[in-house]
């Protein structure tokens, strides 16, 4: 790449990986991410550092693992004390806003852009502090949800379209700034409600659908995470196959949505001239269930939780082209502080022990021996989890369950986990153990985080007030209220 560019960075919320033409979906439409994957590089095994959104988010941001930063949940937001790559860029001198989903702590915190327009941060600066309860909490009963799935209107829907508005006019107020900006969009679809517009829905006829992996409850996992996650969401009675069904047509469309409004910001960069010099960067902050195993919404480490979609096109990047290294979004990063043209000692010294590597250099030089970490410490979680993804194997260490171990190359839907089924598979798996252990302490992080969570609720007047508040499904729109709900 070379330096000193735009950089446009889009990033949706809850598009699982594969719920894309361009990563080979047979029917999903997303004819604008298929023309900017084509132009550029498609990442075929991108991570999330966290299946949920707030943590994710925030190692998005500083280039960090989630361990390494305390956003251990969704109660625990992002305030800008441990320095971002917007801080760094528009501390050297550039233009960096944001427009739309960002999910930080808000209330006056500098996050590190320079404009944050029309944001979507937690809720009264808090976010869910239910979820900082890990033991006793009351469970989530999210039946609903799942059952009003189907074609309709929602504020995201709304917000994204506006959103879109905003970019293509900010794109158009800086058309010709002298110097390199950075735009940073954030849709919030295709995350629930399970609504999409009904245009869009009914592209996806509901016979056409191919049920998701494991859905029928004598195929699900029956690990005990696994299965306490379907206790306690309310998802361990089955749902109705044309349900289910239902449901994916809701998600497919959101995505087809999704596409169009991503697609409209595209076309404007083209028609400005701009995109010879910018640098686009799509990403998700997580994928989607969508009923697979028993399950609905992220929190797994199964790939469609925390496989993430990932794109790069723009100067310097070849076209067409797909990379099978592993990445994560700690490379944004790297990435970014790379593209934007900052000095080279500079980009050494601020990534210092960060665990990124720039996408450019992945590209270019792929490291067959790296490994990526996602880790869980969030809702719906007794003890932490951490999912280590090294060269063709994926292993699950759980704090108080066994271990996971899969070979994706063989196996590349998850059914048959090797760390119980097959001891020959032993010394794979106490390697990976190592490397992990070599990243992580799992039971030192899992009581930290324990710890900092408690530490919350104490500071929100103790369990029963906090369960009190009650939380929400969804995180409102700007001017939107919360609706809190307690145990349904």
């Amino acid at each position: 790449m070379s330096s000193g560019m735009n950089i446009l960075l889009i990033l949706s919320d809850e598009h699982a990986r594969d719920a894309s033409g361009c990563y080979g979906h047979p029917i999903v439409r997303t004819p604008n991410l298929d023309r900017l994957a084509a132009s550029g590089v498609r990442f075929d095994n991108a991570y999330t550092t966290c299946p949920i959104c707030i943590p994710a988010r925030a190692s998005f941001a500083t280039g960090r693992y989630v361990h390494e930063i305390g956003c251990w949940d969704n109660g625990i937001p992002y305030d800008g004390e441990v320095r971002s790559w917007h801080h760094e860029l528009r501390d050297h001198g550039r233009t960096v806003d944001a427009i739309g989903k960002l999910h930080f702590k808000g209330q006056g915190c500098d996050h590190g852009f320079r404009k944050e327009i029309e944001p979507l941060h937690v809720v009264d600066g808090e976010g869910d502090l239910l979820g900082c309860i890990r033991d006793g909490a009351p469970r989530r009963h999210k039946r609903g949800g799942i059952e009003e799935a189907g074609p309709g209107d929602s504020t995201y829907i709304r917000y994204d379209r506006d959103n879109a508005n905003r970019a293509c006019a900010w794109l158009s107020e800086h058309a010709n700034d002298a110097e390199p900006w950075l735009l940073q969009v954030g849709f919030v679809l295709p995350h629930p409600p399970y609504i999409a517009p009904p245009d869009h829905y009914d592209n996806y006829p509901l016979d056409d659908l191919r049920m998701p992996p494991q859905w029928r409850q004598d195929e699900w996992p029956r690990h005990p995470a696994i299965e306490y996650l379907r206790w306690f969401f309310d998802f361990d009675r089955p749902f109705a196959k044309q349900k289910i069904r239902e449901l994916v047509a809701a998600y497919y469309g959101a995505v087809s949505y999704l596409d169009c409004q991503i697609g409209r910001v595209l076309e404007v960069l083209r028609e400005l001239s701009l995109a010879e010099n910018t640098l686009v960067i799509y990403t998700s902050d997580h994928g989607e269930s969508m009923g697979a195993r028993g399950m609905f919404g992220k929190f797994t480490m199964y790939e469609e939780s925390a496989a993430v979609p990932l794109i790069i096109a723009g100067p310097g990047v070849r076209g067409g082209g797909a990379c099978d290294a592993l990445a994560s979004l700690v490379d944004i990063y790297p990435t970014v502080l790379d593209a934007a043209g900052l000095p080279g000692d500079r980009v050494d010294e601020l990534m210092g022990d960060r665990p990124g590597r720039s996408l450019s250099a992945t590209v270019q030089h792929p490291d067959p021996e790296r490994a990526v970490l996602s880790e869980y410490h969030a809702v719906g979680s007794q003890h932490g989890y951490y999912m280590l993804r090294h060269r063709n194997w994926k292993y699950v260490h759980y704090v108080d369950a066994p271990a996971q171990l899969f070979d994706l190359d063989a196996d590349p839907g998850e059914f048959h986990d090797l760390a119980t089924a097959r001891p020959a598979r032993r010394s794979v798996q106490e390697e990976l153990r190592r490397m992990l252990f070599d990243m992580v302490d799992p039971d030192a992080t899992d009581e930290r985080a324990r710890e900092d969570q408690a530490r919350v609720i104490e500071r929100s007047g103790g369990c029963e007030a906090v369960i009190r508040r009650g939380t929400f499904d969804n995180s409102p729109v700007p001017g939107e209220e919360a609706a809190f709900h307690g145990d349904r």
